[in-house]
C-alpha cells in the first residue's frame, strides 16, 4: 500500500526557512518521479517542484525557483522541500504526491 506522510510545516515570518518532509512507504522513492504541491486557501492545487527517478532531475514552478530545493533521501525513503525566503503567498497546505496519490498535506503559513 502507498503510504505518503508530509511533516515539517508550521507559522514563519515573511523571509524564513522551512523543510517539510514526506515519508513514504509502499514503494521506492528514487524509482518514481515525486512531486510536491500545494493549495492555499480557496484556490486550485498547483504544482511546486518535481524530482524524477535516477538521476534525480529537478524542475520547479517559476514562483519558487531559487527559493525552494526538492530533495530525497533513498536510505530513509524520504522526500523533502527546503523553502527558503518564504513569502505570505506561498500560505498554503503542502503535499507530496506520487502521481494521483498524495498524503494528508501539511499547513505552511508565512505571517508577521
Amino acid at each position: 500500500e502507498v503510504q505518503l506522510v508530509e511533516s515539517g510545516g508550521g507559522l514563519v515570518q515573511p523571509g524564513g526557512s522551512l523543510r517539510l518532509s514526506c515519508a513514504v512507504s509502499g514503494f521506492t522513492l528514487r524509482s518514481y518521479i515525486m512531486q510536491w504541491v500545494r493549495q492555499a486557501p480557496g484556490k486550485e492545487f498547483e504544482w511546486v517542484a518535481s524530482i524524477t527517478g535516477l538521476p534525480g532531475s529537478t524542475t520547479y514552478a517559476d514562483f519558487v525557483k531559487g527559493r525552494f530545493t526538492i530533495s530525497r533521501d533513498n536510505a530513509k525513503n524520504t522526500l523533502y522541500l527546503q523553502m527558503n525566503n518564504l513569502k505570505p503567498e506561498d500560505t498554503a497546505v503542502y503535499y507530496c504526491a506520487r502521481g494521483v496519490s498524495r498524503g494528508q498535506g501539511t499547513q505552511v503559513t508565512v505571517s508577521s
